[in-house]
């Protein structure tokens, strides 16, 4: 795995990164939403409280950029979505080791850090700033997918728990982006053209299936009461919609697993579903050397 060398991918930061930086802001000048909000990110590190890297505070969204060996580069992306009940963002093990994952199998991996609408004292929401996040994410991507090799056909979103939510609005509310637009980005299209949900934190009977959604990978364990009730109810939708669908529920893994190095849960979903995932993606066609 290596991380991204600044420049050598999406050129559209400029100036407002250090040269040793890969960790690229989605709005080079700020957030819309965000004005005013000055305070520093948080990122604590794994400790007796919590066994992740903890990232609170997030006002100027961004995305860090994990690239394959050349050798191994498919041209395919996916932008990954870390949970954290919307509160927080379990950075490392929903979103830095899954990039790793990924680089292994020569996809790009972007861990997303998107606005937190029930962090104490918040003023975001989910949908009109977690999600705008995500669009962005998928709209910048598209945008410079020359400049780091990617296929912008190959552009896909995944989310955990919370970022599971935020994955699902972003397959299920996209559009063509604004040819006209002033800023380059927004005239990219924000659809994803495949999308992951694992294990996420929805409300099934609240979305309406849209043509042309992408197509879809969902996983969690049936001991997961809210996700395995959520996928249950979502996946007649989505077949009945014609959307190409992949579902796996593990009987026992519970929630949060992640990919975790350090992991004691023994099951199956918490040491080896993103074997799957991969098995998925080079099924739809995302893991053919370009």
């Amino acid at each position: 795995m290596r991380l991204l060398p600044v420049c050598a991918l999406f050129l559209l930061s400029g100036p407002v990164l250090a040269a040793d930086s890969h960790e690229i802001p989605l709005w080079a000048h700020g957030a819309p939403g965000s004005e005013g909000k000055t305070a520093k990110e948080v990122d604590e590190a794994p400790n007796q409280a919590h066994g992740y890297l903890k990232v609170t505070g997030v006002h100027n969204p961004s995305l860090t950029v994990f690239m394959p060996p050349a050798d191994k580069a498919t041209g395919a992306a996916l932008i990954i979505a870390p949970g954290g009940g919307h509160q927080f963002l379990n950075f490392d093990q929903e979103g830095t080791y899954v990039a790793e994952y990924l680089n292994s199998i020569g996809v790009v991996g972007l861990v997303l850090k998107y606005r937190l609408a029930r962090e104490p004292g918040s003023t975001y929401t989910v949908e009109g700033n977690a999600l705008a996040d995500a669009q962005r994410a998928i709209r910048m991507v598209r945008s410079r997918a020359a400049e780091g090799h990617i296929n912008p056909a190959r552009i896909g979103i995944m989310g955990f728990s919370a970022g599971g939510e935020v994955a699902a609005l972003a397959a299920t509310r996209f559009d063509a982006g604004k040819p006209d637009a002033a800023d380059e980005i927004d005239r990219a299209s924000s659809r994803p053209d495949f999308d992951a949900l694992i294990y996420p934190g929805i409300r099934a009977d609240g979305y309406t299936i849209p043509q042309g959604m992408p197509v879809t990978f969902m996983l969690c364990a049936d001991n997961d009461r809210g996700p395995a009730t959520a996928l249950s109810v979502l996946y007649p939708k989505l077949k009945a919609a014609g959307v190409q669908t992949e579902v796996h529920i593990y009987a026992t893994g519970g929630h949060g697993f992640g990919i975790n190095p350090n992991t004691k849960n023994p099951s199956p979903a918490a040491t080896s579903w993103q074997v799957r995932l991969g098995d998925w993606l080079k099924e739809i066609g995302m893991l053919k050397v370009e």
